[in-house]
């Protein structure tokens, strides 16, 4: 971890030299700003309605050409969008803007770096941003306080660390409010008419990749594990991505003492005068550290004397009746994030009381005949399944979808010995199929039988009614039914959540038609 200048280096807009570099605040000059912003999905709408907004001439272009956004397009026209650029063929090139090569491109998060539109810019020498980099530029203006940034990444527990950290901000009396990656649109926050004192933003490794330049008061990496490799291209790529969260920040990059990578990250970093590195752990903290004493949560950290005494910044049952290992990790650090910033112990411990875990993680969601049924949908890839799975002991898993080129074997073999079956969603569920083969030969491994043909996908209502059934058939009282799939869902649903909400509803129906109690 070095200290640096916080002036970082930005490349020029072809409208003229350090037009860019100008662009630092709201009240600068945005005016005639040739733009093209990639993608009309919430982030893609918030960027081109706030560069419309500042005065930049603006073509949007996306793939869809829906109803939806026909809709989006038209209002954006409505409120000064040059033009919208719609259907298959559009981003296969970059456009000009009004007759002349755009001076900087602001992109959608999902769009790969390797995309038609996006090379073409990169090739031209075209800077491209994300909507975080354009948020970071116009947060301050006139008339208005400028609030805090508190920053997150990981492969796992980014939203449920943003929500954490808002709700211990909230119980300080603070106006705050979590945004970002799967939230509200960072450029809709900035953009109300409400000041904040502190913004929490959640930050994906594909925002991270096209962010140039911020300066938060902490950051943190909660967790790095393979994931995103088919989009970043390798697995130290997409490290690489999600390091540069510590890039420039103020006053504590947060790291986990069980994961060293993390702190390697810390350690690579470019920070401010005077930033500190502090970490947590699910064990007893040593210096600098927030970690679990005897059931209480404490900081070793945010102290005078933190060589000799520690401050209780609440209980594990302030998590709520399940408080799984991974879950204490995601608090300790939206405590030290807050914390970082003078929040007291008590708003600490308040904020953990008040803090309501979003659907899909974790989420116990009937009991009956002594079966628990846990919904985490939310665990999209191994990492997450593998936080799930550790926190039970006999287990029927629900598992498989899009697995987005990650393996799966060091998976099955950790908790073969926790698995009572495995009942296999997904289109094409080969690569979880064959780890299951190879390190847990004898584990009845069940199908649902609903695949892929043709060009249409399988039904996911349906396959996950099959996969709740055959559950409930091999389910023993004591079991654990854990759906978390280990994989994406979109060859069978159109979200997590959507996912989440086909076993949710399916287990309605079984403990209906059984006449279970939940």
């Amino acid at each position: 971890m070095t200290s640096g200048s916080s002036a970082g280096s930005r490349p020029d807009a072809a409208g003229g030299p350090g037009r860019l570099d100008s662009l630092t605040s709201w009240d600068a000059d945005w005016s005639g700003l040739r733009v093209v912003v990639a993608g009309l999905g919430l982030s893609g709408f918030s960027a081109a309605d706030t560069l419309a907004e500042l005065g930049a001439h603006v073509v949007v272009v996306d793939s869809q050409d829906s109803a939806d956004a026909r809709g989006k397009a038209d209002t954006l026209k409505i409120v000064g969008v040059h033009e919208v650029l719609l259907g298959p063929d559009a981003p296969l090139r970059l456009p000009d803007v009004g007759g002349a090569p755009a001076d900087v491109v602001v992109t959608s998060p999902g769009w790969r770096p390797d995309q038609p539109l996006l090379a073409a810019a990169a090739a031209a020498g075209i800077p491209i941003w994300s909507d975080i980099e354009l948020a970071w530029r116009v947060r301050r203006r006139a008339g208005r306080s400028t609030a805090d940034w508190l920053v997150v990444t990981g492969t796992n527990g980014k939203t449920t660390t943003v929500g954490m950290a808002e709700s211990m901000l909230l119980a300080a009396g603070q106006r705050a409010i979590a945004c970002g990656n799967l939230g509200t649109p960072i450029l809709d926050v900035i953009r109300n008419p409400e000041d904040w004192d502190t913004i929490v933003v959640e930050l994906s490794s594909f925002q991270l990749h096209w962010t140039h330049h911020i300066e938060p008061a902490a950051s943190v990496v909660l967790n790095v594990a393979e994931d995103h490799v088919d989009w970043h291209g390798s697995f130290e790529a997409y490290c690489a991505d999600k390091a540069k969260i510590y890039e420039h920040t103020r006053v504590a990059c947060i790291f986990s003492e069980e994961q060293p990578l993390t702190m390697r990250m810390v350690e690579g970093a470019d920070v401010q005068e005077g930033c500190r590195a502090v970490s947590f752990t699910t064990d007893a903290p040593g210096r600098s550290m927030v970690g679990v004493v005897e059931g209480m949560l404490v900081d070793r950290a945010f102290l005078e004397n933190r060589a000799h005494q520690a401050l209780e910044l609440g209980h594990l049952e302030d998590l709520g009746p399940l408080a799984p290992r991974h879950q204490v990790a995601n608090a300790l650090a939206a405590a030290a994030l807050v914390r970082s910033i003078g929040v007291s112990p008590e708003a600490v411990r308040d904020g953990l009381r008040a803090y309501q875990p979003g659907e899909h993680r974790i989420q116990p969601v009937a009991k009956a005949n002594d079966v628990l049924w846990i919904n985490d949908s939310k665990a999209t890839n191994p990492h997450a399944a593998d936080a799930s799975l550790a926190a039970f002991t006999d287990v029927v898993w629900i598992a498989g979808g899009l697995s987005k080129g990650v393996a799966y074997d060091d998976l099955v073999a950790r908790h073969a010995d926790r698995l009572r079956a495995v009942i296999l969603l997904g289109a094409d569920p080969s690569e979880l199929e064959g780890a299951l083969k190879r390190h847990a030969p004898d584990l009845p491994v069940l199908q649902t039988a609903v695949r892929e043909t043709g060009n249409e996908h399988s039904d996911g209502q349906q396959a996950m009614v099959t996969a709740v059934r055959e559950a409930h058939a091999v389910a023993r009282p004591g079991d654990v039914v854990l759906m978390a799939p280990a994989a994406a869902s979109m060859d069978q649903f159109t979200s997590y959540a959507d996912r989440g909400n086909a076993f949710i509803d399916a287990v309605a129906r079984l403990m209906e038609d059984l006449g279970l109690g939940s």
